[in-house]
């Protein structure tokens, strides 16, 4: 199981053992990661998910989709390393990532 360490905007760290195979959003919320809100469930509908991933591992997440694309354009915190946590679907290769969260969710 990869560890993935979030990181709340204020700082506090929570380090994950992560479900390979799992949205590393469900992985979040199954740990009570606060600022993961996730209001569609997985669905790819609504950007309360929205996360930074760490620019290092943007190759291991893979590129965006065009639904998850959009949503994160309406996001007006939106980086070059935004993603939607419910589109990344966790790999062994992912041991070591860090993934910020944002100061607020939509």
């Amino acid at each position: 199981m990869p560890e993935i360490t979030l990181i709340e905007y204020d700082g506090q760290t929570h380090i994950i053992e992560a479900e390979s195979g799992k949205s590393l959003m469900q992985n979040a919320l199954d740990n009570m990661v606060p600022g993961i809100d996730a209001d569609c469930g997985g669905g790819c509908a609504c950007g309360t998910c929205h996360c930074f991933i760490e620019k290092n591992w943007g190759e291991v997440t893979g590129a965006s989709e065009p639904v998850e694309d959009a949503l994160l354009g309406m996001r007006p915190d939106r980086k070059d390393n935004s993603r939607l946590s419910c589109q990344i679907e966790v790999t062994d290769e992912m041991n070591g990532m860090i993934v910020r969260l944002p100061e607020y969710q939509m």
